[in-house]
């Protein structure tokens, strides 16, 4: 269905705006169905990014610079996101022996089994939105997003 008849829009749209408006309005129904695919776990997107991040550290701990410049959404509270996964026992949180200014942030096993149950979901939700792509318009619509967030 067309961006127009979605918001039912009586005007004609310039080719930026329909190209925003498509942009914002695929996000959200991106964002709401990964939303229910984690719900179940009592777990947020911005949470699940930050396991994910940590998982990627190899069992290294890391600290909350790092985990907020990789965070997708830069907008987030880092520290509040770490403190409710502190709260499942999804990550620890020490002092770094170095610099005891700086906190370093792990995922206990139990993060790592979580994400290992929903990796399949996660995926499954992923082909989910892919699925009427070609493999060629995966990555030409890749590209265009790398592209047209180039400012």
């Amino acid at each position: 269905m067309k961006i127009e008849e979605i918001i039912k829009s009586t005007k004609v749209l310039s080719s930026a705006k329909k190209t925003v408006l498509n942009i914002f309005f695929t996000q959200n129904i991106v964002s709401e169905k990964f939303a229910e695919v984690l719900k179940p776990y009592d777990l947020s997107g911005e949470q699940y990014n930050v396991l994910r991040i940590l998982r990627g550290q190899n069992g290294k701990p890391t600290n909350m610079c790092v985990i907020q410049e990789r965070m997708l959404a830069k907008t987030s509270n880092t520290t509040r996101l770490v403190d409710k996964l502190l709260l499942k026992d999804l990550v620890t949180r020490e002092v770094c022996s170095e610099n005891r200014r700086k906190m370093e942030i792990t995922i206990t096993q139990k993060g790592m089994d979580l994400l290992n149950e929903l990796d399949p979901k996660v995926e499954n939700h992923e082909n989910m939105f892919c699925k009427n792509l070609t493999q060629d318009e995966l990555e030409q619509l890749n590209f265009l997003l790398e592209k047209f967030r180039t400012i």
